[in-house]
């Protein structure tokens, strides 16, 4: 107890000594000086780590306040400017015109006449006039015609002014207890609004960066272009979303986590911080966030990557800080950053010029903000890409983007559900069998099968039909995926001949080769670039390839050009889109496949050619020589067998042809019954064209009556 009180008066000692010294320096400097009281531990002031708290200013949270010297120093300086404009304007005004000495000189060239009619005045430390002639001796500009004189008065004096004037027999204006003010107010006005707007741009500008504010003096450029949006404002649940069940199923945990973080924490786990979409285009990445923003009862701020980078250096980075800034002012909320990989790429790749890098200022503010969290932030970053293979490994890495949910391609049953939820949005007719045209669609994301429902109803539509039919949606597919149909395209006889053969040689093929995907149907109608084509209909979902699958695609490639060549003993340039899908199946089954079995189970392709300006081959000539050989190997053999096999099969080829000649479209049930040799009966479409063409009333001649009476002064009818 003792000691207590012993170090209680040796603190209250070291106090009053601070204070006498404080007195002492305030009173020899003429300004205030506090004095820094003894560390005792840690006081009411300071937190548990002996740092002083960030003082609140204006309301809100975690914003240091401006230091006040600075402020001061700008009032100073404003109040300089404007003491300064006031003392010209004054010196400017008084010194204006040509000086008299005396007034009794003013008094005597208004009696001679030297002074404009009514332009003396009277003022109230001085008389002003303008000479209506040049002043006798005068040799500047200020004794010339028309300039102004002025002489000092005695203020007060006015009545024996005035009488001196009357004498002179001049007429005067009297602005005694007002000219000063107004003029002066009439011309500080504008210098003092000048003034005003700088005072305004400079506080506000001053305010945004001691405030931390990331705007500073370039003022709304480094603000975020972000949108909020709230469960209110969008329409979109997790029951819109379909085909894509995982993907779903995890960023619902997201969305459980906001909603009850303490079901999480019960047993000590934490949510991802960071949640990387990655899909191709039209997989539902963007549709997934919306989902989630109408799910989750918290603010999301929603900005693309795009956004952040402009021509200004350093607002990426700044609209990045502004954005997380506001964002943990929020929390818990989720921020959405679209097409990350706009900003996001590996850096150091071949499309950086070694300079400043704005897109790699932005990625490393990414990076901090994102590694800078606390765990009770509760602030949530889900990112979409269509390129996942190109970000920073610095932003991937666990604890930024802690999962990767990856949004793939639909398969069939997917596809059943997707087309189920936008078939509620129209009207369906009772044969439509959404289950074929799942199966007909394979490698078609979301956004196509929406796309199919919608052109499928905009057919159905113009061709003036109560609801959309199956006949509307393959028609719609078809555009889709290929373009619109050409009808009224215009074509010569020897085209349409060519194009004829050519499908059917895929036809033929197609029917014959196993391996090859099941056919659908054949047409000779253009659609987009395509004179003709030729569809198949996969029974399954491919996620990998087999080489029987390819060898047996690339022999159905070859059959066009083969059985157009023998009919017409020419080649066009109609086999383009074959060759060059054929050269590419050969070159991915030799470089990355390992198909071949000269360069056997090795990979040729190297790193991702898209980044770097001259590709990678880490390969010798002797081996890209080999290259060259398997992949003429492969498409030589493969155009061998498709040539013997269409041989072989040149009657089936030719009733095929001769088929799409007269209807133009061939289902598959038409290819099997010609397949077998049955005889073709179908009208054709001139036939259907002129059964629909109303027939003209036939003619009935009239019969004229001899013995009918005819009027007075008529002839008989020649019949």
């Amino acid at each position: 107890m003792r000691i207590g009180n012993e170090k209680q008066t040796a603190k209250q000692t070291n106090l009053q000594m601070n204070n006498q010294m404080s007195s002492q320096l305030s009173q020899q400097f003429g300004a205030p000086i506090l004095m820094a009281a003894p560390d005792d531990g840690p006081s009411s002031d300071r937190d548990s780590k002996g740092k002083t708290p960030v003082q609140p200013d204006g309301g809100k949270k975690g914003v240091p306040t401006p230091p006040k010297n600075r402020r001061q120093f700008m009032t100073w300086i404003l109040a300089l400017a404007v003491i300064a404009v006031m003392w010209t304007v004054l010196t400017s005004t008084s010194q204006r015109g040509e000086a008299i000495e005396t007034p009794q000189e003013f008094f005597v060239l208004a009696k001679t006449g030297y002074f404009e009619p009514a332009s003396v005045i009277i003022e109230d430390d001085k008389l002003m006039a303008t000479l209506s002639k040049t002043l006798p001796g005068a040799t500047d500009r200020t004794g010339q015609k028309g300039s102004q004189v002025w002489v000092r008065i005695i203020p007060g004096n006015y009545d024996w002014i005035r009488e001196q004037l009357t004498t002179s027999g001049v007429k005067w204006q009297e602005k005694v207890g007002q000219s000063m003010f107004m003029q002066l107010l009439l011309t500080l006005a504008p210098g003092l609004l000048i003034l005003a707007v700088l005072w305004f741009l400079i506080a506000r500008g001053m305010r945004n960066a001691g405030g931390g504010g990331p705007g500073g003096m370039l003022g709304s450029f480094g603000k975020s272009r972000h949108r909020v949006t709230n469960k209110e404002n969008v329409s979109i649940t997790f029951n819109d979303v379909a085909g894509v069940q995982e993907a779903k199923e995890e960023v619902q945990e997201i969305v459980e986590f906001l909603k009850n973080p303490k079901r999480f924490s019960k047993l000590g786990g934490r949510i991802p911080r960071g949640v990387l979409l990655s899909g191709q285009p039209g997989c539902g990445k963007t549709l997934l966030a919306k989902a989630i923003a109408g799910e989750a009862d918290v603010p999301f701020f929603s900005i693309s990557g795009s956004d952040f980078v402009e021509m200004f250096v350093g607002v990426g980075a700044s609209r990045v800080r502004d954005l997380f800034k506001q964002a943990k002012d929020n929390s818990p909320c989720i921020i959405f950053l679209d097409e990350i990989d706009a900003v996001g790429r590996r850096r150091g790749g071949g499309f950086s010029s070694g300079g400043h890098d704005e897109r790699e200022q932005t990625l490393n503010a990414i990076l901090v903000e994102m590694d800078g969290f606390e765990v009770n932030d509760q602030i949530i970053v889900i990112a979409a890409t269509n390129r996942p293979d190109v970000l920073d490994p610095a932003l991937t890495r666990p604890g930024r983007f802690d999962r990767q949910v990856a949004v793939p391609l639909p398969d069939v049953l997917g596809r059943r559900q997707i087309l189920a939820v936008h078939a509620k949005k129209v009207k369906m007719s009772p044969d439509v069998n959404l289950e074929r045209l799942a199966r007909g669609t394979p490698m078609f994301s979301g956004a196509d099968l929406a796309a199919i429902i919608n052109e499928a109803a905009i057919i159905a539509t113009m061709s003036e039909k109560e609801s959309i039919e199956m006949v509307d949606l393959e028609e719609a597919r078809d555009k889709v995926r290929f373009g619109r149909a050409n009808k009224s395209r215009k074509i010569e006889e020897e085209e349409r001949v060519a194009t004829a053969y050519h499908e059917a040689g895929h036809t033929v093929l197609q029917v014959l080769l196993k391996d090859a995907d099941p056919l659908h149907k054949v047409t000779i109608i253009p659609r987009g670039q395509a004179m003709g084509a030729t569809f198949s209909l996969p029974e399954k979902d491919r996620y990998g390839y087999s080489r029987r699958y390819m060898l047996a695609t690339m022999r159905v490639l070859c059959g066009g050009r083969i059985a157009e060549e023998r009919k017409t003993s020419d080649i066009s340039s109609g086999a383009s889109m074959d060759i060059r899908m054929a050269t590419s199946f050969a070159r991915t089954m030799v470089l990355q496949w390992g198909m071949s079995d000269r360069l056997g189970f090795v990979n040729y392709a190297g790193s991702d050619e898209r980044e770097m300006f001259m590709p990678e081959k880490d390969y010798s000539p002797e081996t890209a020589r080999v290259i060259d050989e398997e992949v003429r190997k492969f498409i030589d053999s493969a155009y061998a067998d498709a040539t013997q096999m269409v041989n072989d099969n040149w009657a089936q080829i030719v009733g095929i042809a001769e088929a799409l000649l007269v209807v133009e479209t061939l289902s598959k049930d038409d290819v099997d019954r010609i397949m077998r040799g049955e005889v073709f009966q179908r009208p054709s479409v001139a036939e259907m064209l002129q059964r629909e063409i109303p027939k003209p009333p036939a003619h009935t001649p009239i019969k004229s009556d001899p013995t009918e009476e005819l009027p007075p002064g008529a002839m008989p009818s020649p019949i």
